[in-house]
């Protein structure tokens, strides 16, 4: 088959298109035929470097892909309801940049009727993500305030669109007034431009004085303090990825008094089985909001999987609004 290779750590250019033999399917795994890959930023960070292959994955990138079924376990997929021959979508742990990926029967679902195959392959990183740390780990509930940092990344997207198709009020930040327009555009309640406004004061300002319930956040360092200081009563933070750096420094005093929740989690190397879980849950709360046009899938960009690199330079600008995808 073809794959993505990273040939060294380094800068975008280091991707090249290889071959390598066909993967097979273990028990509890299905083999796809790729259709079409999604980019991400761990991608990003795998290639140069800063994301290491967890144990037993493969070390071509790629954590999410949509296509056919062509073989795998039959006890496993008759269980999950899956035959050779269905259009699914899958979050895997590597591989995804290839024209066969295998993945866990566990973590595939079915093409969201109305979607096509590259939008389908954009789902999975995202919407895993998102479930898991807004509404597992977070514990957003219909009625409250969701802080939404980066709103126009594809976790921003996601969780614009979740959070207020769950019946929650959302907040996001971007770094223009453009990007700003976009977020209000999919559904966020108010969006605030981080380089000319202190998204705190903003969001304490647009709560009344309460602060949010619960905060998306993709920075972690500088980011950490103001954060503590806008939460309300009982708040939580949920750190997802460090670009603003691993260090912080915030009043711990403020997180004794408004009893507030810290927490934050990766998802590339956690169990199948939690990711099953995850899994479930969208297939039963989401994926009926997405056939029903309630969230839409937003793809900014699309490249042929040999031009991966031009894919990866165009993340490293941070001026995509959504997905970007590879087609095979």
């Amino acid at each position: 088959m073809k794959a993505v290779e990273i040939s060294t750590f380094g800068a975008p250019d280091v991707l090249r298109l290889g071959e390598r033999p066909d993967p097979a399917p273990a028990a509890g795994e299905v083999l796809i035929r790729v259709s079409a890959s999604g980019v991400n930023r761990p991608d990003v960070l795998q290639r140069t470097g800063n994301y290491p292959v967890p144990p037993g994955a493969s070390d071509i990138p790629g954590l999410e892909v949509a296509g056919e079924i062509v073989s795998g376990d039959a006890a496993a997929m008759a269980a999950a309801g899956f035959k050779v021959g269905d259009k699914v979508c899958a979050l895997v742990a590597g591989g995804g940049y290839a024209e066969l990926c295998v993945a866990p029967v566990a973590q595939c679902l079915p093409v969201p009727k109305g979607l096509s195959d590259l939008e389908a392959a954009c789902l999975p990183e995202t919407f895993f993500t998102v479930w898991s740390n807004v509404f597992d780990r977070g514990r957003l509930q219909a009625g409250e305030t969701l802080l939404v940092q980066g709103g126009t990344s594809g976790i921003g997207v996601t969780a614009i669109q979740m959070a207020k198709a769950l019946g929650a009020k959302v907040i996001a930040t971007a770094g223009s007034d453009e990007k700003c327009q976009a977020c209000l555009k999919l559904g966020a309640d108010h969006a605030i431009n981080y380089k000319i406004q202190d998204f705190a004061e903003e969001a304490k300002k647009l709560t009344g004085g309460k602060g949010v319930d619960v905060i998306l956040d993709m920075v972690a360092g500088s980011y950490v303090a103001r954060e503590v200081e806008c939460l309300a009563e009982d708040g939580r933070l949920v750190i997802i990825a460090v670009q603003g750096g691993v260090k912080a420094e915030f009043n711990a005093g403020m997180v004794l008094r408004k009893r507030l929740l810290v927490t934050g989690s990766t998802l590339r190397p956690r169990p199948i089985a939690f990711k099953g879980a995850i899994a479930a849950s969208l297939k039963a709360k989401v994926w009926p909001l997405i056939e029903a046009g309630k969230i839409k899938q937003v793809i900014h960009s699309t490249f042929p999987a040999a031009e991966a690199a031009q894919a990866h330079a165009l993340m490293e600008t941070n001026q995509h609004i959504g997905k970007i995808g590879l087609t095979w």
